[in-house]
């Protein structure tokens, strides 16, 4: 019979089966050694109760959310600051906030919630053929055209699967809802090289910009355009304080010219199709909109001859050292697929 040793209230209990009615007994060989008193008195229950009341600023607003009542909340705070012999909360007549302690512990808290999640979505995958959560962040433009594509292909072969798409600024580098674990992987522009050391950036493809204009437009039907020829147009542009912005004034100040005087600014890429389909304007915009956009049919990329060649890097983010679910590897082999032309091109 395996030696078992157990010990509740620091006493020792030896049962036949190896089990008390107050412990759990294991093995001496397969006993989990912990490295610190403390880690037995965390409870997963209460770092969870602690994040809401940081999140809502409030116990009675924690106890609402959870719907739990005020004392449970109060006393799970208490046992835990107990455990750790630190204050965790600042109370006052605004209501509460982390400590620094506090903010240590739930900076903690963040990375434990999430390797659970992780663990229970791959649990998902593992039991019910493929299904399970997978949270992807992007700019709108690859919202407006890569995205679809990638999602609809990785959704056919994954009809169980739960796939949330948020707004993510990658190309101001804004990176925080990967590091913050809000998000399981970023997929958009990125600076290159790739200098982020917490983070693992995938190269796709290189974007290059078009200049577009309704399929009804004049100009759909030239075969051959000069830049220059454009600059009187009505144009749709990102508004020069953004990202974007700079990019397509780059790529006029490239060939000599001036930002055009008459233009829509806005960093809508569903309103500049609107206006480009019109027949009206004429647009810079990502080559991967105007290639995957559903609205595709309705712009004509034009045959500028001397367009300045600007490129940016797209690719796929994700945290390092940070085990990737089967859900998004998935997700990552789907966009290798559908990019694979556009880094032919390139």
């Amino acid at each position: 019979m395996a030696d078992f040793d157990c010990k509740h209230d620091g006493k020792r209990s030896s049962y036949p089966d190896g089990f008390s009615n107050n412990a759990v007994a294991f093995p001496k060989a397969d006993r989990m050694q912990w490295p610190d008193r403390r880690v037995r008195r965390v409870k997963l229950r209460d770092l969870y109760i602690l994040r809401a009341v940081a999140e809502h600023g409030s116990m009675a607003k924690a106890a609402e959310h959870l719907a739990i009542s005020h004392p449970v909340i109060s006393k799970a705070i208490s046992e835990l600051e107990h455990a750790l012999g630190v204050r965790l909360l600042d109370r006052s007549s605004r209501g509460v906030e982390p400590t620094t302690y506090g903010e240590a512990l739930l900076k903690c808290g963040i990375a434990v919630f999430d390797d659970v999640l992780q663990g229970l979505n791959h649990i998902d995958f593992l039991a019910k053929s493929g299904s399970g959560e997978l949270r992807v962040g992007c700019p709108e433009a690859m919202a407006a055209g890569l995205l679809p594509v990638i999602a609809g292909q990785f959704s056919q072969q994954y009809p169980n699967a739960r796939l949330h798409v948020v707004y993510a600024d990658t190309a101001s580098a804004q990176f925080d809802q990967l590091r913050e674990r809000r998000v399981d992987l970023l997929l958009g522009t990125m600076p290159r090289p790739f200098a982020e050391e917490d983070l693992v950036g995938e190269h796709l493809f290189d974007e290059k910009i078009v200049v577009v204009a309704g399929v009804h437009s004049g100009w759909a039907r030239r075969r051959r355009i000069v830049f220059a020829d454009l600059q009187d147009e009505h144009w749709v542009l990102a508004p020069t304080d953004s990202v974007p912005g700079r990019i397509r004034a780059e790529v006029f100040a490239a060939d000599g010219l001036p930002t055009p005087k008459g233009a829509i600014f806005s960093l809508s890429i569903h309103l500049t199709i609107g206006l480009a389909a019109s027949g009206q304007f004429i647009a810079l915009m990502p080559g991967s909109v105007a290639r995957f956009h559903p609205g595709r049919g309705a712009l004509k990329i034009l045959p500028v001859m001397n367009l300045p060649r600007f490129r940016v890097a797209v690719g796929i983010i994700t945290l390092k050292n940070r085990t990737i679910s089967p859900l998004a590897e998935h997700f990552i082999a789907c966009a290798r697929k559908v990019t694979s032309p556009l880094a032919k091109d390139t």
